[in-house]
């Protein structure tokens, strides 16, 4: 993995070089994904990368796990809490009833954060989507894959282990259950219907077996219009 992050870190600077741009900016969410990606955008950009962490109704635990990758990586860090911002939108909008249409709505106000700042200081926004949630769409379009640079999509989820050991992340994030943080108590794998082991392995060519791998499947079938640009329509000639 030293190599790994060696050719991602030269990666970075080429592309914020070739945008013209100063550094880096990622939100912080607590989990091991935003850890790796802060702690390889500190090796590419040590004076210019800043992470946000970004509450919107969250658990004040994941704040604290965020600051605990901060201090360890030795990364700058701001705070934005977006709560009031989400409820003042909900309550000026029809109340929908679609658990996951509102709760969608917190990674894409975090993405417009990201954005402000991002073209204030004129750095590139970093997105946290590994290859294991990338395969099967498991992020929020317009919201966390709103970014400039995704490092981590062609890592699996055990990989990003292997990365986060190697980059000195605290132990904690590491054991910590993976989760969006949309609501309380959510979990990716309880989301997913799968554990990532049976997911990654079928990415790898280890076919899921029955219903599994047929959602497997669709999932990434489903999904694949996240992973394009907007379709354009093409004029007659």
């Amino acid at each position: 993995m030293k190599r790994e992050i060696e050719d991602v870190v030269k990666w970075m600077r080429e592309t914020v070089e070739n945008a013209g741009a100063k550094g880096l900016i990622l939100g912080l969410s607590g989990g091991i994904d935003s850890a790796v990606v802060g702690a390889l955008a500190k090796l590419a950009f040590p004076d210019t990368t800043l992470g946000l962490i970004l509450p919107c109704e969250s658990d004040e635990n994941d704040e604290a796990d965020a600051r605990l990758v901060a201090e360890a990586i030795d990364l700058k860090i701001e705070k934005v809490d977006l709560t009031q911002t989400y409820r003042q939108l909900i309550s000026s909008s029809f109340n929908s009833e679609n658990k996951m249409a509102r709760s969608n709505i917190k990674p894409r106000l975090r993405m417009t954060t990201l954005y402000y700042y991002a073209q204030d200081l004129r750095y590139l926004v970093l997105g946290s989507s590994n290859a294991s949630e990338f395969y099967i769409g498991y992020y929020t379009k317009y919201g966390d894959s709103g970014s400039d640079l995704i490092p981590l999509a062609e890592f699996l989820k055990d990989e990003v282990y292997e990365l986060a050991r190697e980059l000195g992340i605290p132990s904690k994030i590491i054991d910590k259950e993976p989760s969006a943080g949309l609501w309380e108590e959510q979990t990716d794998e309880k989301e997913m219907g799968f554990s990532y082991a049976i997911l990654n392995a079928h990415i790898r060519g280890e076919k899921a077996a029955g219903e599994v791998g047929e959602k497997i499947d669709r999932m990434h079938k489903n999904s694949e219009h996240k992973r394009k640009f907007a379709s354009i329509y093409k004029r007659k000639k």
